[in-house]
Parts: C-alpha cells; structure tokens; sequence
C-alpha cells in the first residue's frame, strides 16, 4: 500500500466537533443491525474450536466508541454462552487486537481502552465476565498481519469499500469532458475507468481473503460489513450519489478559483462499492471461505433520520448532518490532496447540495453483511 495512503487515510482525529468519534453514528446503526450475525459466529467459533485463549481482531477499528461496542460484545456473547453450557465461571481469555492504519488515532483509542477497561473491572465485580486483554495493531489489511492459525474470529465494519489505492490505471489519466469533476463512479464516467475500479476491488478483495485464510485458525470465522450496492448496474450504485455530490462540491471550488483545475483532475477516491453478486463471485473463486451468511439492508444517508418513511422533512438539516459524517469520513485525505483551507467551504457546499438532492429523493446506503467460515 503506497505511504501516503498508509499516511492520509484515517478518520477525522480528536473528539472535536468534526471528529469520527462525535460522527459516527452510520457505523453504529451497522453494528446493531449485525449483532445476530455476530452473536452466531462468535458461538460458533467457539463451540467447535474450543480455544483456552481466544484471539478477536477488528480490522480497521478506527476510534471512538464503536469500536469498543465491538469488544463489549463479544464479551457480553461469551459470557452468556458459557452460563447457558453451565460453566459460568470457565470462560475463555479473550485477546482483542484493534487494527488500522498507522495515521489512525490510536492515542483517542487507547484512552478509551482505558476507561473501558476500568468499567469492566468494576462489572467484573458483580458478573462473570471473562477475562480480556486489547492490543493495538497499526498496518494495513492487505499485507499479513498476524502469524498462521492464529486468529479465531475477524471483524470489519465500514472498511472493505476502501481499497489499497486509488485504481493503478488512473496515473497521469487525464479526465475528458464526460468524466468532469468525477472522484469516483458516476453516470457520465467512462467505461474505461469502472473497468479500472473493478479491477482493483477484484485484486484487493482476493488478496484480502488469501491474507485472512492464511491467518485464521480452522474452523475460524470472518464478519464484514461494508457499503455496498443494491443492483448489478456498476452505474446505479448509492453510494455513487453521495460521492457524486462531493466531486461537484469540489469542481464548484474550482470554477471559483480556489485551487487548480489540474488537482481534481489527478484526484480519485481509494474506493469501489460491490454488488453481492460480485462479492460472491470472489469468494467463491478463493475457494477459501464457506458463505454463513450474505444479506444486504439498507440505512438512511442521514445518520439521525430513523423513520423508515421517503420524505425527508428537513432536507437542510439533513444536508448538514450527512456532510458532517461524510466530513469525518474524508477529511483527511481531502486535507493531504487540496489543503486545509478549503475543508469548510467545501463541506457547506456539500450540504446544500446534498439537501438538494434529498428534496427530490430519499436516497439510502447499501450495507453488505457477509459472515464466512475457513473451508477445511
């Protein structure tokens, strides 16, 4: 993975108005959608390995408090599981491992391992719960990250959309009228450049699922959910839209002068959101993983709408509310490429133009669950 990959893509850092951690209520509706995916795998782990020292890890755990609503989880999973069997007080160790890139915000996680760590203590005290220790673990999931056999459950929640890099193809590939402004896939983007994102999902993905074999104990199991999409046609994806949007944010500032025409033009998100189609075409080429479990749900752009109606009442308040999320999400990398002082004009155009189109349609986030098991 190149450097300044390794370097820019991480989370908004701090807990500040901007940060991941005060924005990230879209992985926390994920996670409570997949706690029986969770809650089946982590029984299964464990009643057919048996492990006196389980081994977790999230991968790309980023920080704030989802990621310990993760860990707090499995905890709770196995704590019930082994009252259930009648060996309340028989618990396995658990061995956690929270995984990111190295730029990600270890210092905001590590000072909430520690509050957590304390609560439990003091839980500890009045239940059975079963011992733990959390580890980070800085480096990227495409390369190897742990020794063979080793790991008995992975997690992923909002990463596997990322890819390695921006498509190789792209260097030096100069966007022609019809790809204007496009970070990503759109209506108007050339064939040539889907095939190219593609293409680097389909090598990422693979090299993922290889990485993870390899790690995994037998009988060992993988829980991700990512941004996907809903149908096959590449160009119809949902989350083509709220990309869509950030890309015209930013040719706006360039009609405006605030930067080079030439920056966006060398400027694509490390990115691609699969259908399950093709999702399961990988794994099943890998050979590697027995599918439990694929399902696709939907959730609303904006974190804070709840109602499962296709109005939106407030469009601007929404607007406001997706661009902060979507803030936290791509700060960084926005930051590295074109410069902090554009951060806040570029995100108040985004709202306005996302409250824009949320005025003409409710257009929802496709979310990919995939929960497998290592083939023996």
């Amino acid at each position: 993975m190149p450097t300044s990959i390794e370097r820019d893509l991480h989370m908004a850092t701090g807990d500040g108005e901007n940060s991941y951690t005060k924005n990230s209520r879209v992985q926390e509706i994920a996670m409570f959608q997949i706690k029986p995916v969770l809650e089946e795998a982590t029984r299964e782990v464990y009643t057919s390995v048996l492990p006196r020292t389980m081994v977790v890890a999230d991968l790309g755990c980023s920080s704030g408090p989802n990621t310990l609503r993760f860990v707090s989880e499995v905890i709770s999973i196995i704590a019930r599981y082994c009252k259930e069997l009648g060996l309340p007080h028989n618990h396995p160790e658990l061995q956690f491992f929270l995984n990111d890139l190295p730029g990600n915000d270890f210092n905001n996680l590590f000072e909430l391992v520690n509050q957590f760590e304390k609560l439990t203590a003091k839980n500890r005290q009045g239940e059975a719960l079963p011992p733990c220790y959390i580890s980070g673990l800085p480096g990227s999931f495409y390369t190897r990250l742990f020794p063979g056999q080793s790991v008995h459950l992975f997690h992923s929640l909002f990463c596997l959309h990322w890819r390695s890099q921006a498509p190789e193809g792209l260097k030096g590939t100069r966007k022609t009228c019809q790809d204007k402004g496009d970070i990503y896939i759109t209506k108007t983007t050339s064939p040539s450049i889907v095939k190219l994102f593609q293409q680097q999902f389909e090598k990422d993905f693979s090299l993922f699922l290889k990485l993870r074999y390899e790690e995994l104990v037998f009988g060992g199991q993988i829980i991700l959910t990512f941004i996907g999409r809903k149908y096959e046609d590449v160009f119809s994806g949902e989350s083509n839209h709220l990309h869509g949007l950030l890309g015209q944010s930013l040719q706006s500032l360039v009609d405006e002068g605030s930067f080079e025409k030439e920056k966006l033009d060398s400027f694509y998100l490390p990115i691609y959101s699969p259908s399950i189609g093709e999702v399961v075409t990988i794994v099943e080429q890998s050979g590697q993983f027995n599918m439990n479990h694929v399902k696709l749900f939907e959730t609303n752009w904006d974190p804070y709408d709840d109602s499962e109606s296709d109005v939106v009442h407030d469009s601007v308040r929404s607007g406001v509310n997706v661009a902060k999320w979507m803030r936290a999400v791509m700060e960084p990398l926005v930051a590295s490429h074109f410069g902090e002082t554009i951060l806040d004009r570029l995100f108040k155009e985004y709202a306005q133009r996302v409250a824009k189109h949320l005025d003409k349609e409710k257009t929802k986030l496709a979310v990919i669950v995939l929960s497998m098991k290592k083939v023996i």
